[in-house]
């Protein structure tokens, strides 16, 4: 039985490739997507382990620390193996940039994506004060909350254009203004704060599902001769990844931890967490590029 729970928001700050191995498409290193609506994720073991190196270096514990087993779990010989305190979900996509005609980028998102994260957040314990938008949004419109993305009459997203929708622009705007406030970071995102609500798109489903699709960013590699400094043959491969300044979410779920000896409550394991002041981590590949680099923030605590 879980006793606690929080919700973890994931602010992409360089591109993010969460790989899912070699692909069979054009893209030979696909991101991590979720099976039935194809949208970018990043799955819970990847999170879980980044999250326990987080912990172990910030208390400078050992492999064989107690706490860290304790939390996190622990494989080993028979009799020593036990499940830990946290289970994390997978993390997914809330916002999704995408190039605009007007206002240079959108914060895109759909009505599923939206009411998929109202769910979420009631299992992380997460209140959300905001409804969802009515009506059913036609496959040509787009909600907005002022002219910010609007050239002329439509929203022109990458090479579509979308008829732009301001009936419901009070309530895009509560929506932005609450994500700005507890979903982006809290220290140096004055400007993002500012310019979220301005910036949110809502558009029907299946474009947006298409954009997360074909919409990401893909960059190119090669590999040099180390003696002529010329591409090697057969050596050019393509690696897909998240686009800076998408926004993604992780519920956090913890239990009275399993260890013998080590007795944690649910609550003092996501303490644990918070402890360590989380701000900024790298998750996925191509670590030593650059790539990956994430702004992290935990809700504040909620019962089970």
């Amino acid at each position: 039985m879980y006793e606690a729970k929080r919700m973890l928001f994931i602010y992409v700050e360089t591109p993010l490739h969460a790989g899912s191995g070699r692909g069979l498409g054009p893209v030979d290193l696909p991101v991590q997507r979720e099976r039935i609506t194809g949208y970018p994720t990043i799955q819970a073991s990847s999170l879980k382990g980044r999250l326990r190196a987080i912990v172990r270096q910030h208390n400078g514990w050992g492999d064989d620390s107690q706490e860290l087993a304790a939390i996190f779990g622990k494989a080993g010989g028979e009799g020593e193996n036990y499940a830990g305190a946290l289970s994390p979900c997978d993390a997914r996509l809330l916002l999704l940039p995408v190039r605009s005609l007007a206002g240079v980028f959108a914060w895109t998102t759909s009505l599923d994506v939206l009411a998929r994260f109202r769910r979420d957040a009631e299992l992380a314990g997460l209140r959300i004060p905001w409804s969802l938008p009515s009506g059913e949004l036609a496959g040509d419109c787009a909600l907005v909350s002022g002219g910010t993305l609007v050239a002329g009459k439509n929203v022109v997203l990458e090479d579509y254009a979308f008829a732009a929708d301001s009936s419901q622009a009070a309530l895009l705007h509560e929506i932005g203004a609450w994500l700005a406030e507890n979903a982006l970071p809290k220290e140096g995102y004055d400007y993002w704060r500012q310019q979220l609500p301005a910036r949110l798109c809502v558009l029907p489903q299946d474009a947006f599902r298409d954009f997360a699709l074909y919409a990401t960013e893909v960059q190119t590699h090669i590999k040099l001769n180390p003696d002529t400094k010329t591409v090697q043959s057969g050596a050019l491969f393509t690696v897909e990844n998240l686009p800076a300044d998408s926004l993604l979410y992780a519920p956090l779920l913890a239990t009275r931890s399993r260890q013998q000896g080590k007795d944690l409550s649910g609550e003092q394991v996501l303490a644990a967490l918070a402890n360590c002041q989380l701000s900024r981590t790298q998750l996925g590949g191509d670590e030593t590029t650059g790539q990956g680099w994430v702004a992290l923030r935990l809700s504040e605590g909620g019962a089970a």
